[in-house]
C-alpha cells in the first residue's frame, strides 16, 4: 500500500508518516519546506510542494492521501487562509484523483457563537464563522464533501462518488505541538495564568496520538466515506487541563478566570490594535481562543468508534516537560 501525506513537514503530518512507517506502509511525504529531517518522516521520501500554487506535477499513483496541510493559525489575512486551507485542499484533491482522500479538518467548523455540547457531525459546516480560519476550513470541507457525494447532510450514509473521509479534531496537542501548549504557556504572567470563562467548562481535546490513529484507520480501513469527530476518550474540565499542563512543565502558576462577557470586548480591542499596527503575530488573547476555551466545546465521537473502530486514549499531558 502507498499513501501520500500532505503537510508532512508539520506537526501532524510528520507524526502520520512515522506511524505509517511503524506499520510497514510506504509513505510519500509532501510539504512546503525545502528540507525536512529524515527522522521527522521516518525516512519517507520527501518532495517540496506548495499546494496553494496548483496540483503537484506528475503525481504518482497512490492508494490513499492523508491531507494534513493547511494553516493552523487563527490570525492573518483572509486571502492567505483561504489559499492554504480551501484552495490547497482542492489542489490536493485534483493531484490524486483516484485515491481515497482523508481530510484532517477541525472542530472550528462548528458554530463558534454558541457552546458545542457533545456535537454530532451533522451540526457543521454552519453558515457563520468568527474569522477566516473557521470559514476557510469549512470551505475546504465542502470541497471534500462535494467530491464524495455532492449535496446532503454531513452525517451521511450512502454510496460515495469518491472515497473520502473528513476527520474533525479539536485542540490537537502532544510532542511537537506548535500551537496549543505554546499558547497556554505564553499566557503565563508571573504566578498567574489568565484565562476566560469559569474554569469549569468542559472541552474535548485531541492528542496527536489519537488523531494519528484515526488517520490510519481512515486511510487503510474498510470504511471509505464519512465525517467523523476525533477526540480523546472523554472531555476534560479546562481548569484541570491547565493545571496538568503547568504541573508537567514545572511552571509555578495557577489559572485565574475572567468572565467571558468581560473578556470578549477586551479581546476585540486587542485584535483591533494589532490590525491597526499590522502586526503579523496573533495577540495572546483573541475572540477565537475565547470561543474555544471559555465555553463548552465537546464532541460526540460515537460515529468514529462505531464505523472506524476508533479507540482513543484518555487526555494526558504526561511527559509535557520534554515536548
Amino acid at each position: 500500500m502507498k499513501i501520500a501525506v500532505t503537510g508532512a513537514s508539520g506537526f501532524v503530518g510528520g507524526a502520520v508518516c512515522r506511524a505509517l512507517a511503524g506499520q510497514g506502509v510506504q509513505a510519500l511525504a509532501y510539504g512546503r519546506r525545502a528540507e525536512v529531517p529524515r527522522g521527522h518522516l521516518a525516512g519517507a521520501p520527501y518532495r517540496r510542494w506548495d499546494l496553494t500554487r496548483g496540483p503537484v506535477p506528475d503525481a504518482p499513483a497512490v492508494d490513499a492521501v492523508v491531507h494534513c496541510a493547511g494553516s493552523v493559525t487563527d490570525w492573518g489575512p483572509a486571502a492567505g487562509l483561504f489559499a492554504a486551507n480551501a484552495t490547497g485542499t482542492r489542489n490536493a484533491l485534483a493531484s490524486f484523483p483516484g485515491a481515497r482522500f482523508v481530510h484532517v479538518s477541525t472542530a472550528s467548523v462548528y458554530d463558534p457563537f454558541r457552546p458545542t455540547v457533545m456535537a454530532t457531525e451533522d451540526q457543521a459546516p454552519t453558515a457563520r464563522y468568527l474569522n477566516a480560519y473557521g470559514a476557510s476550513k469549512a470551505a475546504a470541507e465542502r470541497a471534500v464533501l462535494a467530491v464524495m457525494r455532492g449535496r446532503g447532510p454531513a452525517r451521511w450514509h450512502g454510496p460515495a462518488r469518491r472515497e473520502a473521509i473528513v476527520l474533525r479534531p479539536h485542540a490537537v496537542y502532544g510532542p511537537g505541538d506548535t500551537t496549543l501548549l505554546p499558547r497556554v504557556l505564553s499566557a503565563v504572567r508571573g504566578p498567574l495564568l489568565p484565562a476566560a470563562g469559569t474554569g469549569r467548562q468542559k472541552v474535548s481535546l485531541t492528542s496527536v496520538t489519537n488523531l494519528v490513529e484515526a488517520c490510519l484507520l481512515a486511510a487503510t480501513g474498510p470504511v471509505g466515506a464519512g465525517v467523523y469527530n476525533v477526540a480523546d476518550a472523554e472531555p476534560v474540565v479546562i481548569d484541570d487541563a491547565f493545571r496538568a499542563i503547568l504541573a508537567e512543565r514545572g511552571v509555578n502558576a495557577r489559572p485565574v478566570y475572567l468572565p467571558r462577557r468581560a473578556a470578549w470586548p477586551v479581546a476585540a480591542a486587542v485584535e483591533g490594535a494589532f490590525l491597526l499596527a499590522r502586526r503579523p503575530e496573533p495577540p495572546r488573547l483573541t475572540r477565537y481562543a475565547i470561543s474555544h476555551l471559555a465555553v463548552e466545546r465537546t464532541l460526540d465521537i460515537t460515529a468514529a468508534r462505531d464505523a472506524l473502530g476508533y479507540d482513543p486514549k484518555p487526555t494526558s499531558f504526561a511527559g509535557a516537560a520534554d515536548w
